[in-house]
């Protein structure tokens, strides 16, 4: 995959099949427009093209905006390659380039700088200044400029619709089986190790402490069965996301993971923690003795279920 810094940048696409989007989380439905796009650029001789946007829009328009994403921009590069697209260009997205008229962006930078065979959009894609931008007026633009459209309905498993929304809901209740199936992989969280205060080893759970990407969407609060990947091993371990209301009165959030089969430091590496599935909620214990059965529940839970 050719990975383009802005649409300025992007040199020699054959015959262009493309689409537009955030697709926070390259979820089944994006991986179904993909194919369809890669699928178009087979029979016109063609490549796939996805234009997307950094920063995030909302963080521009809105900066108040409290803004969660299901893959930062390192991990969607990642999946896309995956799922086979040719080019990903990355736009940066200014108040000024808000400002664009929906027909001055499909003329001047899809027609005038990418040269656009195909514009594939979705059914209720809206685009350019005030979300002005629609089907009807593409068509119109296509039948003046000399390229296709192809509109595509709504992605669904079985009958309920896939979104980036519902699954960002299913994350905040802790309904990993849920997401995972709709992303069509495990959710993961990528994040560096860093210092923490070594509680947990004393309580027999040594746990590497994640800082984890801005903007990043942390799932609910509680206890996670998780497989880590190190040094191309993969690792069962428990990921803990809280407060920490047994041992502290820190108002501050932890993401926590202890790797039940490992020993050796991982302070300032990068680690990639996928979520397997949700265990217990977050709870305050009584006691460190109370604390510490529990984990021990967790873990023998985590073993009979998602050994590696």
């Amino acid at each position: 995959m050719k990975v383009f810094s802005s649409i300025e940048a992007c040199q020699n696409i054959q015959n262009p099949v493309l689409t537009l989007g955030m697709y926070d989380g390259v979820h089944k439905g994006h991986q179904k427009i993909i194919q369809q796009l890669n699928t178009i650029a087979k029979e016109v001789n063609g490549e796939s093209v996805l234009m997307s946007f950094d920063p995030h829009p909302r963080l521009v328009l809105q900066p108040d905006f409290d803004l969660e994403l299901i893959s930062t921009l390192s991990e969607k590069k990642e999946i896309l390659a995956q799922n086979d697209l040719h080019n990903f260009v990355i736009q940066s997205f200014t108040r000024e380039f808000s400002q664009v008229s929906a027909r001055d962006f499909v003329v001047d930078y899809l027609i005038g700088k990418i040269n656009v065979h195909t514009l594939v959009i979705g059914y209720d894609h809206h685009f350019g200044k005030n979300r002005e931008g629609n089907f009807e007026q593409l068509t119109e633009l296509s039948k003046e400029y000399g390229f296709n459209v192809v509109r595509i309905n709504e992605i669904c498993e079985g009958e309920t619709p896939i979104s980036s929304t519902k699954i960002r809901k299913a994350l905040k209740t802790g309904d990993i089986e849920y997401a995972n199936n709709a992303l069509g992989y495990n959710f993961t969280l990528t994040g560096e190790v860093i210092h923490g205060d070594k509680l947990g080893r004393t309580l027999g759970f040594p746990t590497a402490n994640l800082k984890l990407p801005a903007y990043k969407l942390v799932p609910k609060t509680g206890v996670y069965v998780v497989h880590v990947q190190i040094e191309g091993k993969l690792h069962l371990g428990l990921l803990s996301i809280g407060y920490r209301e047994t041992v502290t009165d820190n108002s501050e959030l932890r993401v926590e993971v202890n790797i039940l089969d490992f020993e050796g430091d991982l302070y300032g590496k990068i680690l990639s923690v996928e979520i397997m599935g949700f265990i217990r909620n977050e709870k305050k214990f009584n006691s460190l003795e109370e604390l510490t059965e529990a984990m021990n529940h967790d873990k023998e839970y985590a073993i009979n279920n998602f050994s590696v």
